[in-house]
């Protein structure tokens, strides 16, 4: 005798309902939603102003202040993060929809505050402040681009589920005479 068939279990999304609920919700949705593109803001500045400094050894003051801005803001930005996270899938870090992201954020959190700490000591030159820039700003753009696909996948998980419940819809209408 054949088994009835059973429908296949479907792959979990990004966001239950339920956290999608919360994500829209929550204020911290919109402080995120600005906070991130000011950020990518001040770092492709930042970024502009580092790489000139290297390549020519001007607006050094400019450059290392923009890099401390650039940090400023990255602490900001984890810190309603992290409470954004906390108000969507009940945990500060580390929920399992955003793991890799925030594993990858602490290396570039490390990498910012190291910089930081050079900064406010002088222990390094210069030039080694700026590399150190350099480093910790190729850190936060594979962690940019980490969370840029998760929206990307966020939105495509979205757009699924409306057509399938618009298809659903669709078919459970009576049909009429």
């Amino acid at each position: 005798m054949r088994p009835s068939a059973q429908p296949s279990p479907v792959h979990p999304g990004l966001y239950t309902p339920e956290q999608q609920l919360r994500r829209d919700r929550s204020k911290w949705t919109l402080v995120q939603g600005i906070l991130a593109p000011l950020q990518f803001l001040v770092f492709l500045v930042s970024l502009a102003l580092v790489l000139r400094c290297l390549a020519t050894g001007q607006g050094q003051s400019l450059a290392l202040g923009s890099v401390v801005l650039k940090t400023l803001l990255l602490y900001l930005i984890m810190v309603t993060g992290c409470i954004w996270e906390k108000v969507v899938f009940g945990q500060y870090l580390f929920a399992p929809a955003f793991f890799w992201e925030d594993v990858v954020s602490m290396l570039v959190l490390a990498l910012h505050t190291a910089y930081l700490a050079a900064w406010w000591t002088a222990s390094l030159a210069v030039e080694q402040q700026l590399w150190l820039a350099v480093a910790a700003y190729t850190a936060y753009c594979v962690n940019a681009t980490q969370f840029v696909l998760k929206l990307r996948a966020a939105r495509m998980q979205a757009q699924a589920c409306s057509t399938q419940a618009n298809a659903s819809a669709h078919f459970a209408r009576p049909l009429s005479p």
